[in-house]
């Protein structure tokens, strides 16, 4: 019954991600964490479980999402190169921040921040062009910030990498496309951060390694991966701005819920 939860859930986090452009991890991240808690598990690594699960399945959403772009030629490779200098050191930083921030915390952390996105979209703001694309290193230090907190929250990082990236004249679709790419390598060392960080921490449930739950990655990996594409082509079909407006709200009730429930 469980395995079932994950195949919806990652059905649901892969129509999302197609439908409004953000990684699943933002939808992944608070529905584990309400599964956990009916499952019992110890709300002293459930947090943590629920941040390292995300990323682990975002691994395996990325690698189709990347392959899609490149083939269209929309991934600009020498932006990325720099930005995931940054990016893997700032992921295993990211990793070890939240290892110490205690579960309440991060909760609460994590509920703030999707009440910052969902005021984002719900308003449609957006950075306008006005800087040039910066140095390498400037993309480097970027990357190491994106990175870091991409890590903590339990996403790819398209929800930081795009407005950076816009924000720096890149034009949307290939912001988007890059935003991808440099996804994978978040979630990557990140997750595998989170296995390590993780590996025989007290009140774990079986199938664990570290904190990420494998019953869960797999459930989630494989619809996600599957129904991304459905929800990309089901954008062309709906209204954009009153998608994410409803979008919006949903990620407002999850962080009240966090930071109140």
């Amino acid at each position: 019954m469980e395995f079932l939860l994950y195949l919806v859930l990652g059905a649901a986090a892969g129509v999302l991600a197609g439908l409004f452009g953000v990684g699943g991890g933002i939808i992944i991240v608070p529905v584990l964490m309400f599964s956990f808690t009916a499952q019992g598990i110890d709300p002293l690594v459930l947090t943590h479980l629920a941040v390292g699960t995300s990323l682990a399945t975002i691994v395996f959403t990325s690698i189709n999402s990347v392959l899609e772009h490149h083939r269209k030629g929309a991934v600009l490779w020498p932006v990325f190169m720099w930005m995931t200098v940054g990016i893997l050191a700032g992921a295993v930083l990211g990793s070890l921040t939240a290892a110490s921030i205690n579960g309440p915390m991060l909760q609460n952390i994590i509920g703030v921040f999707a009440i910052v996105i969902a005021l984002q979209m719900g308003l449609d703001l957006k950075p306008k062009a006005s800087r040039d694309v910066p140095s390498q290193w400037g993309l480097t230090a970027a990357g190491g910030v994106i990175g870091w907190a991409s890590a903590i929250f339990g996403i790819g990082g398209g929800t930081l990498t795009v407005p950076f990236l816009t924000w720096r004249s890149v034009v949307m679709q290939k912001a988007v496309a890059t935003s991808a790419a440099c996804g994978l390598p978040i979630a990557a060392v990140s997750a595998l951060s989170f296995m390590i960080i993780g590996w025989q921490q007290p009140g774990l449930p079986e199938w664990s390694v570290g904190f990420v739950y494998l019953p869960a990655m797999v459930g989630i990996a494989i619809t996600s991966m599957m129904f991304a594409r459905f929800g990309a082509r089901l954008a062309h079909a709906l209204p954009p701005r009153l998608l994410k407006r409803l979008f919006a709200l949903l990620l407002l009730g999850v962080g009240l819920q966090f930071l109140f429930g």
